[in-house]
């Protein structure tokens, strides 16, 4: 009888991978030196799926001069997954979760379906906020397909992220109008595709959080103090989680 706690595999040797780095790594890269050793190494694994996040520590500045050994934790994380095969085939997935954006105008919401059901109305200037979840698939499908450039997925990364922010914002003095966040999450996937060929797909998630203008008012008096949309509320009531995937058209997704 075959005893399957035999095969188990202890997870201190991660920590032995990465003492054995003589440079620094992308997570990407780490993520796949650690699937090639499982399956390379140990004949019971037939594929091995790695899932790193990573927490950016950023230097800090004092005066503006680079700390000698201060750090701040940053906000969002970067994230990669590799799925890989004995046989060499990799899937290999990078991301960005937590990227908080937030533009005070050129945002609104119209066009919308309006029927029987419809309550809210149509504006052409509101707030947009959202907290960016990103992942996207790399078109690589085997080890040997793989770039060996030194933190080529560090620099793909920070120009994802990049294009993804300069596509939500627009240009720096007159920005770009956002009808909907639908349109603009299709945007900012859409530019992705069309800046980076090696890219096959990208999922975007970007929840709608609202900042609602402040107008103070009771049961006898609907205006107390009218706010000149110059104080704005937070607020966690329900709202809409947008969520959208676009690929090219011979992609796996």
């Amino acid at each position: 009888m075959l005893d399957l706690f035999s095969l188990l595999l202890a997870t201190d040797q991660v920590y032995v991978k990465a003492k054995e780095c003589s440079e620094q790594v992308s997570v990407e890269e780490f993520a796949i030196l650690l699937a090639k050793h499982f399956t390379s190494f140990y004949h019971q694994v037939t594929h091995a799926i790695i899932n790193i996040v990573e927490k950016p520590w950023e230097r800090v500045y004092i005066d503006g001069q680079p700390h000698e050994h201060g750090f701040k934790l940053g906000s969002e994380k970067h994230t990669t997954e590799v799925i890989l095969k004995k046989s060499g085939v990799i899937q290999l997935t990078s991301g960005v979760e937590g990227l908080a954006l937030l533009k005070t105008t050129k945002s609104g919401f119209e066009g919308y379906i309006r029927d029987q059901y419809t309550a809210l109305p149509e504006t052409r200037e509101r707030m947009l906020a959202t907290e960016v979840t990103a992942s996207w698939r790399y078109a690589y499908e085997s080890l040997s397909s793989v770039p060996q450039k030194p933190q080529f997925f560090t620099d793909r990364y920070l120009d994802v992220k990049k294009d993804l922010v300069d596509t939500f914002y627009g240009p720096p003095k007159e920005g770009v109008y956002s009808p909907s966040v639908q349109n603009t999450l299709y945007l900012m996937a859409k530019s992705v595709l069309n800046r980076f060929p090696d890219i096959s797909s990208i999922k975007l998630k970007m929840p709608n959080i609202h900042f609602l203008p402040v107008n103070l008012k009771n049961k006898d008096n609907q205006t107390i103090v009218k706010f000149a949309d110059d104080v704005y509320l937070p607020t966690d009531e329900p709202h809409g989680s947008i969520q959208a995937s676009l690929s090219r058209f011979w992609s796996k997704m």
